[in-house]
């Protein structure tokens, strides 16, 4: 994944913020673990079916009114093999996130990805921002493990 990271960022260390298997599912608990807010976020998912997919953001991962982020924005899978979904500059739907629902890409009621508040279930479909496939082999699933990464 590092070479699809925008370039001032592939040498950078990361490290682990949050981690469902250590700090439990909350959404809230992510949101507080998140990393200072101009640090770029790696969210990575793997689903009950063995599915890895995810969203890399240019800011921090936060709870906010209104949508935010940049075009450095994207979604990924890894099914089989990677595939990256980029900003299609339709609109500006980067991310956004409440206690009950973080939202990242979207577009006519649709959502490139979600996650419920209790991290347990999410969803991926088709949407404007990105032009992604759907990222699990279902539109909705159940999340297994959960990891937020940020800038060292």
């Amino acid at each position: 994944l590092g070479p699809q990271l925008p370039p001032r960022l592939m040498q950078q260390p990361w490290r682990l913020l949050y981690s469902t298997g250590r700090d439990g599912f909350s959404l809230r608990t992510l949101y507080r673990s998140g990393a200072r807010p101009d640090s770029p976020a790696l969210l990575l998912i793997r689903d009950t079916e063995a599915q890895a997919f995810g969203a890399f953001s240019a800011s921090a991962i936060r709870s906010s009114s209104g949508f935010y982020g940049t075009g450095e924005t994207f979604l990924f899978s890894f099914c089989p093999e990677l595939k990256v979904f980029r900003w299609t500059g339709r609109n500006d739907f980067f991310v956004k996130g409440d206690v009950n629902l973080l939202m990242v890409g979207g577009g006519r009621g649709r959502f490139g990805l979600w996650l419920d508040g209790d991290l347990h279930h999410g969803g991926s479909q088709p949407c404007e921002t990105f032009d992604n496939e759907t990222l699990s082999h279902r539109e909705e699933f159940c999340i297994q493990d959960l990891e937020l990464w940020g800038l060292a």
